[in-house]
């Protein structure tokens, strides 16, 4: 890999963020700032009779108890999955009465002080004609459709099916058939959902924690009727958000009514309790996982059948055999899945959506064929390994899964493995289990604007289509500016995630790498042409531009994903998702990853312990070293968590969730966490784009899951069929 740039910190943000001085959208506070609150429905379902608020605006510093959108002419947002929207859900409350899930906004109530808020909210009461709820799969009134039906014409949403899967796994020699229960997730990154509304005159300036300033500023036109040049998003630093700040919030538009109405800036910051109740969630989901292999572990096929919960009011579709068809060359693969319609808020993407999950049931039948055909489980991975995409059947742009297994199996030092489960232990009797698995994940693109300027003190300045959540995408772009020009990162100013500069897409989906660096670095060709320097090499900047006679060259890029069309700009500059891959013209793109875990399990107790991951990983060239590093490493300690830890549970009774908090919400903290080693393959894939970058945030956390569970098979010789895994599985 290579080093860090001349002069470069490790992280462009790093100084800000530990000394205090990165500022983030609650932050924001301009003159005369309110506070506002929700106050959010007790039921299910049901309707709402009547909201009282006399004791909210007795509260002293209450301006505005704001129940019913109507006479603003708000209009609903419209859901992203049917092409056209901009919210995480269809859904906008307070336009009726329906109550569709516990924790709806009923009222927002805006006053002086964030403790008159808080207060006065606690006080709006309502009263309601409940309805049954259901908030479960199974739940009685819970309506299940296929997907494939309501949504197939979606080419990505669509039933999956290659060769013929049950007669293929009926001929098997080797058949397991496992059923698999994932329980539903929360998001809970270190930033709350924030939003700053503030009128300027007839212009809209919203300051907002979000990975999508464009749907935000677009999504908030067509809810307020507005031209969108009326608005303007900024978000340059995100606290973390995982696909939980992905669309419009259904809270910004009334606070934008509410700032209008009273003349002043508004600040809105979700406490954590609602966050689990009103924002959006991994769903609930069963799989149904039957693969056949022949005596020597040869996979032969493999039928996937998915049930994912969803809304009552939007189908959030599923994407589950799009990364376990392509995992190994099964000739034969059924992929099919169903969604059921439930009380709660629309589900929406959570770091590796579909993939996590999928491959937990997936990876975890794997290690049943290997112990079932008597094979190792790293050879047998090795065994069925594919240089063709075996959906398409057209080849992989690069592929490296063997070298990760090779060189993780190496540096964890797989060989002293003992195959039989229970047969390695510690002198105090600890049962040690080691396991691996392997993870894939979509190679994507969307197109990208850099807007990049020198000036005569040697400086740089770009503007790019792309949102900084931590990831460190500022690291990667001035890094490759720096590395590219010869001069510090430190002379580099990075500008991201602002709709004022360059339109903006999503940034998700491991693309915001993909394609932010593709567009800088067909802007540095442009700049160079300008300065009329040569193409590679140092450049003396500050020389060149006052060879050109002014003080400062400005060059703008727009870049497409490989064989793009122009349609995909027209929906970067409308604020909508235009992602490209894993499916190109000619080849597919995937990046892959191996997970080596050892697991340690007390006697007596059954506390499990992982004590020790090794993670190696084919994500193209590495941009970034040292941020790359913490996204894996990151992805390994998330994994661990959603293994072993994180669960909501939802209520049957009243709807909504009973674990509102992270006291009861478990995630892992630090002692949970043992050594964790990372490698890259790093071999640049040129196919894909000019700079040979794959993504790494998502991957990393695919099949960290399965290679925990199958370690702990390893060490008691129990397997295990649901997330997240609990003391009494392992007992």
């Amino acid at each position: 890999m290579n080093g860090p740039a001349p002069g470069a910190p490790r992280r462009v943000d790093a100084y800000d963020k530990v000394t205090g001085r990165t500022r983030y959208s609650g932050d924001h506070a301009p003159p005369g700032l309110l506070h506002a609150m929700l106050a959010t429905a007790t039921i299910g379902r049901g309707r709402v009779v009547e909201v009282l608020t006399e004791d909210a605006l007795a509260v002293p510093g209450v301006r505005l108890v704001l129940t019913r959108l109507d006479q603003d002419r708000v209009r609903p947002p419209g859901f992203p999955m049917t092409g056209a929207g901009y919210g995480f859900q269809s859904l906008q409350p307070l336009l009726d009465d329906r109550i569709a899930y516990r924790g709806q906004p009923i009222a927002l109530v805006v006053a002086d002080t964030l403790l008159a808020a808080v207060e006065a909210a606690r006080l709006v009461e309502a009263r309601y004609l409940a309805e049954p709820v259901a908030v479960t799969l199974d739940a009685e009134g819970a309506e299940t459709v296929s997907q494939g039906a309501e949504l197939g014409r979606v080419a990505r949403f669509a039933d999956l099916e290659v060769g013929d899967a049950d007669a293929a796994f009926a001929a098997s020699a080797v058949r397991i058939d496992a059923m698999f229960d994932f329980a539903p997730q929360h998001h809970a990154p270190m930033e709350l959902l924030a939003t700053v509304v503030e009128w300027h005159g007839e212009r809209l300036v919203v300051h907002e924690c979000t990975q999508n300033t464009g749907a935000v500023r677009h999504g908030l036109a067509r809810v307020l009727g507005l031209d969108p040049a009326r608005i303007e998003v900024i978000s340059p630093q995100v606290g973390g958000s995982f696909g939980q700040k992905t669309w419009l919030q259904p809270h910004v538009a009334p606070l934008a009514v509410a700032a209008a109405r009273l003349g002043r800036p508004v600040k809105f910051v979700m406490p954590r309790g609602q966050t689990f109740l009103a924002a959006s969630f991994r769903p609930a989901s069963r799989h149904r996982i039957r693969m056949g292999a022949d005596a020597s572990g040869r996979l032969t096929a493999a039928i996937q059948e998915t049930r994912q919960q969803t809304s009552r009011h939007d189908l959030f579709a599923s994407d589950y055999p799009a990364v376990t068809s392509r995992l190994y060359g099964i000739g034969h693969f059924r992929g099919t899945q169903h969604l059921t319609r439930t009380d709660v808020p629309t589900p929406g993407f959570m770091r590796a959506p579909f993939e996590h999950v999928s491959t937990f049931a997936f990876e975890s039948v794997v290690d049943e064929i290997a112990c079932a055909t008597g094979r190792d489980p790293v050879e047998l991975r090795l065994a069925n390994d594919t240089a063709v995409d075996p959906v398409t059947g057209n080849p992989f742009s690069s592929r490296h899964l063997a070298a990760c297994l090779r060189r993780g199996a190496e540096l964890f030092g797989w060989a002293a493995r003992t195959p039989a489960p229970g047969s390695m232990r510690d002198e105090d009797g600890t049962a040690v289990g080691w396991g691996v698995a392997a993870g894939a994940y979509r190679a994507s693109a969307a197109p990208g604007v850099a807007r990049l300027s020198a000036d005569a003190e040697g400086r740089v300045g770009v503007d790019v289509t792309g949102h900084e959540m931590g990831q460190g995408l500022g690291t990667a772009v001035a890094r490759t500016i720096a590395l590219d020009l010869g001069i510090p990162a430190g002379a580099v100013r990075v500008g991201l995630g602002d709709t004022r500069q360059v339109p903006q897409h999503l940034t998700a989906g491991s693309w915001g790498t993909a394609t932010a660096l593709p567009a800088v670095h067909a802007a540095l060709r442009l700049l160079r042409d300008r300065l009329g320097v040569p193409d590679a090499g140092p450049v003396d900047l500050a020389a060149a531009v006052a060879a050109t006679g002014r003080p400062r060259i400005v060059v703008e890029a727009v870049t497409r994903a490989a064989a793009q069309s122009a349609k995909a700009l027209d929906r970067l500059h409308a604020g909508l998702s235009a992602p490209a891959g894993p499916e190109y013209p000619g080849f597919s793109a995937f990046s892959f990853i191996a997970h080596f875990a050892e697991v340690r399990v007390t006697p007596g107790t059954g506390r499990v312990r992982v004590s020790r991951v090794v993670s190696v990983v084919d994500c193209g060239r590495v941009a970034s070293p040292v941020t790359a590093l913490s996204q894996v490493r990151g992805g390994v300690v998330w994994g661990i968590g959603a293994t072993l830890r994180e669960g909501s549970e939802p209520d049957p009774r009243y709807g909504g969730f009973l674990n509102t908090d992270l006291a009861e919400y478990v995630i892992p903290v630090h002692a949970d966490v043992g050594r964790i080693e990372v490698d890259f393959i790093d071999e640049p894939d040129p196919r894909l784009n000019a700079l040979g970058v794959k993504g790494a945030g998502e991957v990393a956390f695919v099949g960290v899951a399965p290679a925990i569970a199958n370690a702990l098979h390893h060490a008691t010789g129990r397997r295990h069929r649901r997330l997240p895994i609990r003391l009494e599985d392992v007992m």
